[in-house]
């Protein structure tokens, strides 16, 4: 499904979903809290259109946590997921991390983990050093080094300043998801 048209891995973008996507609600447990943030599902359909696979990475500690059941968490990734559709944009796949360390112990899937990373690049057979990490944290960029990609820090109003900072250092800050596709495409050489 992720191969280019020459049967080679293909590259990604791996989004961040709360803060980049959506609006950030602080745990959201329920399909009508789904929000997309302006300009989102306009720059996944870029991506879409350019051939790259879209995969999202999400944290969700609130399962962990007891705020809200898998069930719950997948009812409102079906809602991002139909929401964005409704505007003609697509997400290749989903993985997320439903742990917290202090209530689960220490895992390799909670971002900047890459236990999720390298499980899409497998699964979907992607090219992690044309791929681009973006999202509203330095976590979520983070796994970009090691890969050899591109990580594109796109701040959010719940953007620590320190993430601004070692982002202008380690990675690129854009400043809206339609910026940050800009580069990624330059990136990844689909332009």
């Amino acid at each position: 499904m992720s191969e280019g048209a020459n049967g080679r891995p293909r590259p990604a973008v791996f989004l961040d979903r709360d803060g980049t996507i959506i609006v950030d609600a602080h745990y959201v447990a329920r399909p009508e809290q789904v929000r997309l943030i302006a300009g989102a599902a306009a720059a996944i359909r870029r991506l879409n259109g350019a051939g790259l696979a879209v995969v999202v990475v999400t944290n969700q500690s609130g399962i962990a946590r007891g705020m809200f059941t898998e069930a719950a968490y997948e009812a409102v990734r079906a809602e991002v997921e139909r929401r964005l559709g409704a505007e003609g944009a697509r997400i290749d796949a989903t993985y997320h991390c439903p742990h917290h360390p202090s209530l689960t112990g220490p895992c390799d899937c909670r971002k900047p983990g890459l236990a999720l990373y390298q499980r899409a690049v497998a699964e979907l057979r992607l090219d992690a050093r044309r791929s681009a990490f973006v999202g509203d944290r330095f976590r979520d960029v983070e796994p970009a080094r090691h890969f050899g990609g591109l990580g594109v820090l796109v701040p959010s109003y719940e953007t620590p300043y320190g993430d601004v900072v070692r982002a202008r250092e380690e990675a690129v800050v854009s400043t809206t998801l339609a910026a940050a596709v800009d580069r990624v495409l330059r990136h990844a050489g689909a332009d």
